[in-house]
C-alpha cells in the first residue's frame, strides 16, 4: 500500500496535477491540506472517475482537508474532538479515515503567524488537543498514522538557514516538543529519505527562487505507532511534484507498506 501527504496549496488550481500525479504515483491513499474549496467545490467526480473515495473536511477559505482512497473508506470521522477555535471559528484542519485497514488522520495545524500572535497560543493549543484525540485511536494492532502539514521544523537542520526564522515560528521550542509529545501515545515519526540534497525539505516558498536554491522547510510529516512502523518499506520526498508552472509550494511525503 502507498500513503501520501500532500499539502495541494488549492485543489481546483491544480487538479489536473494532482490527477496526473495520482495516476504516475500508483498512491492509495492521499491526505490532502490546504483545499481552499467549500465541500460543494471538492471535485469528487472527477476523483471518482479514478476510483478515488473521498472523506472531506473544508469550509471554502485558505484551509481544508481530505482523505483520499481507492482501497475503501470507512469509519469517516470529520474534525477534531477537543479541538480549539479561532476567533470562534471551529477550523477544518483534520479529518480521518480507515483505508485499506489502516486508520489514517489528515492535518493541517495552524500556522501560528507570529509567536506574538493569538494563533501562535491558538497552534500549541490545537496540538495538544490533536495528541489527545489520536492518543485515544493509537493503541493496539491497528496500524495507525497521522500525516499532514504541521507547519513545525522538528529540527534545526529541518530549515535551510535558521539564521532567517531567529524569533519566528515553526521552530520555536514549545512547538518542537508538541511534536515530540506525540510519542507519548506510541507515535514516532516516519522519517523520508530525500531524492535530492541531504535534508528531504517538504516546502519550498514561492518568492526569491526558493525552490531552485533549495531554501526550503521540512513540515510536511508521517506520524505512526508500532504496527504502521514495522510495516514501512520505503518512505521519500517526491520532490519532482514540485517542479514545473504551477505546481504546490509543497511536495508529497511518500510512504510504502508492505501489506
Amino acid at each position: 500500500m502507498r500513503i501520501a501527504t500532500w499539502n495541494i496549496n488549492g485543489i481546483n488550481p491544480r487538479l489536473d496535477r494532482l490527477l496526473d500525479w495520482l495516476e504516475s504515483s500508483g498512491t492509495d491513499v492521499l491526505c490532502l491540506q490546504e483545499l481552499k474549496c467549500t465541500a460543494e467545490q471538492f471535485p469528487a467526480e472527477a476523483l471518482g472517475e479514478r476510483g478515488y473515495e473521498a472523506a472531506i473536511n473544508a469550509d471554502g477559505r485558505w484551509n481544508g482537508v481530505a482523505v483520499l482512497s481507492r482501497v475503501g473508506l470507512e469509519e469517516p470521522v470529520v474534525g477534531l474532538a477537543g479541538g480549539p477555535a479561532f476567533e470562534e471559528v471551529e477550523e477544518p484542519r483534520a479529518i480521518s479515515a480507515t483505508c485499506g485497514g489502516v486508520r489514517v488522520w489528515s492535518v493541517y495545524v495552524p500556522n501560528g503567524r507570529e509567536v506574538s500572535h493569538p494563533h501562535y497560543a491558538y497552534k500549541l493549543q490545537w496540538l495538544s488537543a490533536l495528541r489527545v484525540a489520536v492518543g485515544a485511536e493509537s493503541g493496539g494492532e491497528r496500524p495507525f498514522a497521522v500525516l499532514g502539514d504541521f507547519n513545525v521544523a522538528p529540527t534545526d537542520q529541518d530549515v535551510w538557514d535558521l539564521g532567517q526564522f531567529e524569533g519566528a515560528t515553526h521552530v520555536t521550542e514549545a512547538e518542537r516538543v508538541a511534536l515530540t509529545e506525540l510519542g507519548e501515545v506510541g507515535l514516532q515519526e516516519v522519517y523520508p529519505r530525500a531524492l535530492k540534497y541531504d535534508v528531504p525539505f517538504t516546502f519550498w516558498d514561492y518568492r526569491m527562487l526558493g525552490f531552485p536554491k533549495n531554501k526550503g522547510m521540512r513540515i510536511d510529516l508521517a506520524f505512526g505507532n508500532d504496527p504502521f512502523r514495522a510495516a514501512v518499506k520505503d518512505a521519500y520526498v517526491d520532490r519532482e511534484a514540485r517542479k514545473g508552472k504551477g505546481a504546490s509550494d509543497h511536495a508529497p511525503v511518500v510512504v510504502d507498506l508492505d501489506f
